[in-house]
């Protein structure tokens, strides 16, 4: 009986790779995450959740990101994010009292590697928010390698990290299970600002989880 050839491998012993390299693959996100060591899963997320009582400015939050909506061109990712994520991710801070990191540098090792846009760190949790203009498969790739390295990155001793990736209007959720190394791709999207409430209530609840 011939012997089969193994398939080739994706990722190269002889290769670095940043987290944008991820974003750039057209393989299939399971096989990529399957030569980092993990499975890739989608299903839906409970994800923590916070008392909305606690949003008193968000009536001002969503009057500022409808008026950005409506005047500013939105056709680059710098747009996005100064338009429709960071006055998300800096409210969020305000409310759990979260640092924000952004292009928050780290190095696992030649395949985890790169910046992070926002790598948000509460008393209790941390969460990274990965920014693309368009294409969120790929973008959740991306994400996926980020919570990765994470995993030897953090000191904490949370079983399950968090991210999201984020368009700036559209929003998905992911989560990787340290222990069985395990990425999950939620299988919800959360508008802006339609769901802007609800988007709120995961972020705030992920930080503040302990």
């Amino acid at each position: 009986m011939t012997k089969r050839t193994p398939r080739p491998l994706i990722l190269k012993p002889n290769e670095t790779y940043t987290f944008r390299s991820y974003f750039l693959m057209k393989f299939a996100p399971a096989d990529i995450l399957r030569e980092l060591g993990v499975s890739l899963i989608r299903e839906t997320i409970h994800l923590p959740m916070a008392s909305s009582s606690q949003f008193t400015r968000l009536p001002d939050l969503r009057q500022r990101l409808e008026e950005g909506i409506a005047r500013v061109s939105l056709t680059s990712e710098a747009a996005r994010r100064e338009v429709l994520i960071a006055p998300i991710v800096l409210e969020v801070a305000h409310i759990t009292e979260a640092t924000v990191n952004i292009e928050y540098p780290i190095e696992v090792d030649q395949f985890l590697r790169g910046e992070l846009d926002y790598y948000i760190q509460s008393k209790h949790n941390v969460l990274v928010v990965e920014a693309k203009q368009a294409d969120l498969t790929r973008g959740f790739t991306q994400l996926a390698a980020e919570l990765i390295a994470l995993d030897s990155w953090v000191e904490s001793e949370d079983s399950i990290l968090y991210g999201a990736v984020t368009t700036g209007d559209i929003w998905q959720f992911g989560s990787f299970h340290r222990s069985s190394r395990v990425v999950t791709q939620h299988l919800m999207l959360y508008r802006v600002p339609t769901d802007l409430e609800v988007l709120m209530q995961i972020l705030v609840g992920i930080l503040m989880e302990g």
